[in-house]
């Protein structure tokens, strides 16, 4: 079984409206996000025992793919959503998987330094503001272990196309300098189409 455990904060949910979160599993079939996710988990190089945490976890959906591939790692997740969580217990559970989700945010994460040797993040970092990315990515780095990943994929878009400010902090080449300032070394952006919603980039970053 999994565990939930909360704590409070405002947020923006993942499907932008609370009323929206019965559409967030026909968008994740019907846009190409499970080939993201697949890639994701290859990308990275995850072996027995490992640490694995979802920041931003949402129903489950990468945590199930990792532990399908993997299923000798240990498996956590954050989100701010409670319903979120919920669903990804019942669907974790039923992949007869075992993960620890917590109620949390990008921003704070409850755990010690040098915790996780992977860290994933699913579509989340452009829900946060400017500052909030920087707070994240700084998290992200303090959890991480010596030798650790960062797998992050988000959407990529064009100048001129957004309108608001933390939309355009994932212009171009935005996203990983913003994860190179943070004090990871990163990979190549790996870019991917989705069948709905634009364009993915794969961020893949190393702590050294």
């Amino acid at each position: 079984m999994t565990e939930v455990s909360s704590q409070e904060r405002d947020y923006l949910p993942g499907m932008g409206k609370h009323y929206l979160l019965p559409l967030y599993e026909v968008v994740h079939l019907v846009s190409g996000l499970a080939g993201v996710h697949d890639e994701m988990v290859t990308s990275a190089g995850l072996r027995s025992g490992q640490r694995v945490l979802d920041v931003g976890c949402g129903t489950g959906n990468l945590l199930r793919a990792t532990g399908k591939r993997h299923r000798d790692v240990e498996l956590f997740g954050v989100d701010p959503d409670l319903k979120m969580l919920a669903r990804a217990e019942r669907k974790l559970r039923r992949a007869g998987l075992r993960a620890k989700l917590d109620k949390g945010f990008a921003q704070e994460l409850a755990f010690p330094d040098a915790s996780f040797d992977v860290v994933f993040s699913s579509l989340m970092l452009h829900h946060l503001d400017t500052p909030s990315k920087d707070e994240m990515l700084a998290e992200v780095r303090r959890v991480l272990r010596p030798g650790g990943v960062l797998v992050l994929a988000d959407a990529v878009f064009h100048d001129h196309g957004p309108t608001k400010d933390h939309l355009r902090d994932n212009v171009g080449d935005a996203v990983p300098k913003r994860i190179a300032a943070a004090g990871l070394t990163t990979e190549p952006t790996r870019m991917r189409k989705l069948r709905m919603f634009g364009t993915v980039g794969i961020e893949v970053a190393k702590v050294h």
